[in-house]
């Protein structure tokens, strides 16, 4: 655009001859005209002579064209006028505002902040060509939603002042969907399985949440690559995708894929080999080989083993190693030979740590997770540690990590860690309905990184039928320089037990602790603490009367000292939605003084196994035991009780174990709780872990401390559910039918929470 306005102005000054084809003379005075808002400097800054210069064609043409390339200009002309130069200037109109008009699918913020970037927002000078390529730039962002119909119209009304506004009207229409998906050429697995590994799929039920139906050509790349890895992982090293059709439909409704692809022939390992320096440490290197002769060639084994061989070179401060992997295949025998090359290059150490993107969070609250020192020797695996313990803290959305080497010094590096920070505070009044609480009310405010030092402090006010608590507390991570952590609890509880009497007595609790967090190793903590606790057992009428014998003899209100010890190991791989790791967990409850004399004890085992890439089955177990110490009985308001959710489900909250003469449930001082779910995909939604559909099988049960614990008392159920990370937490619904029951137990049989783990 800009070379044709230059092209205007040259032919426009040769017709009057005013500029151009004049005789070189000296200048003597410059004149700018047409300036309204240009800063006059801007203009001579860009001509290529001055007064007291020699004037010829050649400057002239200069002086257009480095004028034109300011962009701040419609129209320039130089007339000359005697020994003068006289710069006349049309100056382009300012844009006023930008606007967009039906406008769905993306943020207008966005759009105006990537827009700008390109010269397109207000107060920058309109340009056609720039407001053309704008257009064009938002015809390409609806391609990649599938959006192949929108149009897009571009509108520029002027206003006072040399200015328009700049309006760009959107018709969105309807995205595309993808009606039908081929894989041709297969003889190792049926269309249908490589179908499943996809992330895209024709539409479902599902897909106008998971929008796995909406073509885009990144993900198909994805794709392409998944079934790459199922073939490499199966043998087949010469595996290609020989074509690839995408065809849409005349209305731009319908896009249908066609993948041909040739599988070539298995190979199996024959031999795996090393070349080049190991640091003479090749036995340690030989045992993180994942892949053995007489097996089939696994594309992931030899990723997996490529990977642990760098982290293995990192570890000894090699951060540059180069590892590859060198098949050798004799297509007559279908065998391969893997030879793993490598070279350390040189061992190289940490300058400095440094810290990019923290502008709320403090620089030693991310510094105190690392375990990679500065001055200290490159080390892989303590810089992957680093990384995992900030991510840990939960203060950042996003959290990598960049080696850079230092200019001019070979054998030292910069740890960059770059974070991006998200919101740690939380404001919450709301209300909810679960089939064990009924209706209840919710209110917090709770800051997990207060003021930037990494402390959590929380005030938590929770209302429902069956217990109401008002809980104040905070947490210092880093109570002391060695990471020992201290968390300060003020409470006040009421609970009521499950009963059939419908009467109003209540349990109310109300006292404070304070715990102690020793860390051990990277994954193992020590917890002690100690506390206090007053409970009052209200004689109302309808009291049951294992409740009304412990007051007659104990008195309403009984007083513990409770002292606390536990030990936790947590390696999964999410705390919200793991599939790999496990998770043990060892508490001891202490009272050995005051009213109520007790010990407690809670223990807890979970694991998570990847049965497939998109199965994963979890296994949870629980043990809780009390007895009374001095000779006094176990409190019985500090009885475990067992069903629902986090339980055995399907049978009701609390509803489990003994039933005293009064048909309340009063729980018991021993508990068993097994629960297995095996974790699947929703139809049409992908690989998608925070959306899934489990079964479920549950047993479990409370004891008292007289009875006898038996395999015919424990109760037994199975089922189906659903398990959602939706906006307000993780939520969980369960269908199922009780295996093993007993006639005083009660049935629900559908079941919800929000914020259950397990």
């Amino acid at each position: 655009m800009r070379p044709s306005f230059l092209t205007l102005a040259l032919a426009a000054a040769m017709q009057s001859g005013a500029a151009w084809a004049v005789d070189p003379f000296v200048l003597k005075d410059i004149r700018v005209e047409g300036l309204n808002r240009t800063d006059p400097g801007t203009v001579f800054a860009s001509l290529p002579f001055r007064i007291g210069d020699t004037y010829n064609d050649d400057k002239g043409a200069a002086a257009l064209r480095a004028l034109f390339a300011t962009g701040l200009f419609k129209d320039v002309r130089i007339n000359i006028d005697g020994a003068s130069a006289v710069v006349i200037i049309e100056e382009r109109p300012i844009i006023a505002n930008v606007s967009f008009i039906g406008l769905k699918e993306f943020d207008t913020e966005a759009l105006n902040k990537s827009l700008k970037e390109v010269g397109i927002g207000e107060g920058k000078p309109f340009d056609k060509a720039l407001a053309d390529r704008a257009e064009q730039e938002l015809k390409r962002q609806y391609l990649t939603r599938s959006l192949y119909g929108a149009e897009v119209t571009t509108t520029v009304t002027p206003i006072e002042r040399n200015r328009v506004n700049v309006s760009f009207t959107v018709t969105e229409g309807e995205p595309a969907k993808i009606g039908e998906i081929r894989i041709l050429g297969s003889t190792l697995a049926s269309e249908s399985t490589l179908l499943g590994l996809l992330e895209q799929s024709t539409s479902g039920w599902l897909t106008w949440y998971t929008k796995t139906d909406r073509y885009s050509r990144s993900k198909l790349n994805a794709d392409l690559e998944t079934l790459r890895s199922y073939y490499l992982n199966r043998g087949y090293l010469e595996f290609a995708v020989t074509s690839t059709q995408v065809t849409i439909s005349p209305d731009k409704q319908s896009i249908n894929i066609a993948v041909t692809i040739s599988e070539g022939q298995p190979y199996t390992v024959t031999a795996v080999k090393l070349e080049g320096d190991f640091l003479g440490r090749d036995e340690d290197f030989k045992r993180l080989i994942v892949l053995k002769p007489g097996q089939a060639y696994q594309g992931e084994a030899v990723a997996q083993t490529t990977r642990a061989f760098s982290d293995l070179y990192g570890s000894f401060g090699y951060a540059f190693a180069r590892v590859d992997s060198r098949p050798e295949i004799d297509r007559a025998t279908g065998q391969v030979v893997v030879t793993f090359v490598a070279e350390p290059q040189r061992r190289v150490y940490v300058r400095r740590v440094l810290i990019s993107g923290n502008t709320r969070t403090r620089d030693e609250v991310i510094r105190r997770e690392f375990r990679q020192f500065e001055s200290a020797w490159y080390d892989g695996q303590r810089i992957k540690a680093s990384r995992d313990r900030v991510e840990r803290l939960g203060y950042f959305k996003e959290v990598t990590i960049d080696t850079t080497e230092v200019p001019g010094a070979q054998d030292q590096v910069d740890v960059v860690l770059n974070v991006t920070e998200r919101p740690t505070g939380n404001i919450m009044v709301g209300a909810g309905y679960s089939s064990q609480q009924k209706l209840s009310l919710t209110g917090s405010i709770k800051q997990e990184n207060v003021f930037g030092s990494g402390n959590y402090l929380g005030l938590e006010i929770n209302t429902a039928a069956t217990g109401r608590a008002v809980v104040l507390s905070t947490v210092d991570p880093y109570f002391t320089v060695d990471g020992v952590s201290r968390a300060l609890d003020l409470f006040y509880r009421t609970t009521k037990p499950l009963n059939t009497l419908g009467e109003q007595y209540q349990l109310v609790t109300h006292g404070g602790s304070i715990r102690f967090g020793v860390p051990f190793s990277e994954l193992d903590t020590v917890f002690f603490g100690t506390g206090y606790e007053r409970t009052t057992i209200s004689t109302s009428v309808g009291l049951p009367n294992s409740y009304l014998l412990f007051t007659q003899q104990f008195g309403q209100n009984s007083i513990a000292l409770p002292l606390t010890i536990g030990w936790q190991r947590d390696n999964r791989d999410s705390v919200i939605s793991p599939t790999t790791g496990r998770y043990q967990r060892v508490n001891f409850e202490i009272s050995p003084a005051g009213d109520a004399r007790y010990v407690r004890a809670n223990l807890q085992y979970q694991q998570y196994i990847a049965l497939t890439n998109k199965i994963t089955l979890g296994i949870n177990s629980e043990l809780g035991w009390g007895i009374g110490l001095g000779g006094l009985p176990y409190p019985i308001f500090k009885n475990f009780y067992a069903g629902g959710l986090g339980s055995v489900r399907v049978f009701q909250a609390g509803s489990l174990g003994p039933v005293d003469v009064t048909g309340s449930y009063t729980g018991g001082s021993r508990r068993v709780n097994a629960n297995a779910e095996l974790y699947i995909p929703v139809p049409g939604g992908g690989n998608d872990k925070t959306f899934r559909l489990f079964g479920f099988m549950d047993a479990g049960n409370v004891w008292g401390s007289q009875e006898k614990i038996t395999g015919d008392s424990v109760r037994a159920s199975a089922g189906i559910g659903l398990s959602w990370i939706s906006p307000m937490g993780p939520l969980r619904l369960s269908y199922g039918v009780p295996l093993r029951k007993k006639p005083t137990d009660r049935i629900e049989k559908f079941q919800f929470q929000i914020g259950t783990a397990f």
